[in-house]
């Protein structure tokens, strides 16, 4: 039997999607964008040179055809990446309203979102206010703090230390369709902080908003503050089956690490990982080694865009993908014969465009394991379709 790992480098995206024009970052379009593409050349020209430095280094990812893939996207070409390629690559557009993590990974598990998200455009004043005196009396609180589009690093400097003395939560969100909650572990308590998040998700979720994500954080206003690894993402339930159940209802099993259990609501998951992406990456060699015949791991690397993307970081973005080149070589040595590895986006996160929010983008799809070729332009959904025909799991129609 074969096993299938599908790993998601989150907001890795290669340019070129067809309606960027109607996707923004303030009042930008987003076509132009093209996040993978402009850290390469910003390397080559020498402006990311933070930590690291010279032309951008990724010879596992190149020989997989992540420049071939960029090339058919966008048809933007990289010196350096022109390499032979020894796998099977593609780019795949997505159709769903939305540049998030749901949209993104839901269609990359056979499932287009079937509606619109509900989004808080607002930036200042972001939410109505019956949602905010609905959290208030959630939280015990007599009001929130933040109520704003921001980033969550700088929301939690901003806001930390008036939250320890108030006892106020931080309530924020993005350009996605989130409302995200930051508390302190110790001050506020982290079950305190997933228990008003579970209570409030069914609400928002009946809003078409599709995540309340708690996001605990440590530290103090001397020594500055930290985000922990125990944030929990509240997703709204998906209507249909998807890759995950396809899997388990064939009797195979179904691992997910990082997010990907928040994301689908434990849906045709058997067993979760966290950590951050380090750890996370130990978790990947654990099941390349272990995993069961038949199984499906499904991972998502979040740093590219939760640390680096949305702060406009590019040279910390270039050393996050300098890094994960290294590790996932060393998951290409250990996979079996009958092993297939795919490599994809969710969306994009341009650090050299304007805004801090994701960009509309096609993302690239890396197989190892098939015999070298094409997928030339694919659908995110055809994604799904790839790693089940791979593990002999009918996909329904």
């Amino acid at each position: 039997m074969a096993r299938a790992f599908l790993v998601v480098m989150d907001s890795v995206g290669i340019g070129g999607a067809p309606d960027a024009d109607t996707f923004f970052n303030g009042d930008v379009p987003d076509n132009g964008a093209n996040t993978f593409g402009h850290i390469a050349q910003a390397c080559a020209a020498g402006l990311a040179n933070e930590g690291r430095s010279g032309p951008l280094q990724v010879p596992h990812l190149a020989a997989l055809g992540l420049g071939s893939a960029l090339e058919l996207a966008s048809g933007m070409r990289v010196d350096g990446l022109d390499v032979p390629v020894d796998g099977t690559w593609g780019a795949a557009t997505e159709v769903s309203r939305g540049k998030d993590t749901p949209s993104g990974h839901w269609e990359l598990a056979g499932l287009p979102v079937p509606w619109d998200w509900h989004y808080f455009t607002n930036t200042e004043n972001s939410f109505p206010r019956e949602l905010v005196e609905f959290v208030s009396r959630a939280a015990g609180t007599d009001g929130i703090l933040g109520n704003c589009h921001a980033p969550g690093t700088a929301i939690i400097e901003r806001l930390g230390d008036e939250h320890i003395r108030s006892g106020w939560p931080i309530c924020y969100t993005s350009a996605d369709s989130v409302f995200q909650i930051a508390a302190h572990e110790e001050h506020f308590g982290l079950d305190r902080l997933l228990a008003l998040c579970e209570a409030i998700a069914p609400h928002l979720h009946e809003m078409r908003v599709g995540r309340v994500i708690a996001r605990p954080f440590v530290g103090d206003a001397e020594t500055g503050f930290q985000r922990t690894g125990h944030r929990h993402d509240y997703a709204m339930p998906l209507p249909k089956p998807v890759l995950t159940d396809w899997v388990q209802d064939a009797g195979g099993h179904v691992c997910a690490i990082g997010k990907i259990g928040d994301i689908f609501s434990m849906q045709g998951i058997d067993e979760v990982r966290k950590g951050t992406d380090a750890v996370l990456m130990g978790h990947l060699f654990d099941l390349v080694r272990d995993a069961a015949e038949g199984s499906l791991t499904f991972a998502n690397f979040v740093e590219f865009d939760s640390i680096y993307g949305h702060r406009r970081d590019v040279s910390g973005y270039a050393r996050a993908l300098e890094w994960f080149d290294v590790e996932i070589g060393k998951v290409i040595a250990m996979l079996r014969p009958g092993d297939m590895l795919v490599l994809t986006a969710d969306h994009g996160n341009d650090p050299t465009w304007v805004g801090t929010d994701h960009t509309r983008e096609r993302v690239p799809v890396l197989v190892a394991g098939c015999p070298e070729g094409t997928l030339g332009q694919i659908a995110f959904k055809d994604v799904a379709a790839l790693v089940a025909r791979h593990l002999g799991v009918a996909v329904p129609m």
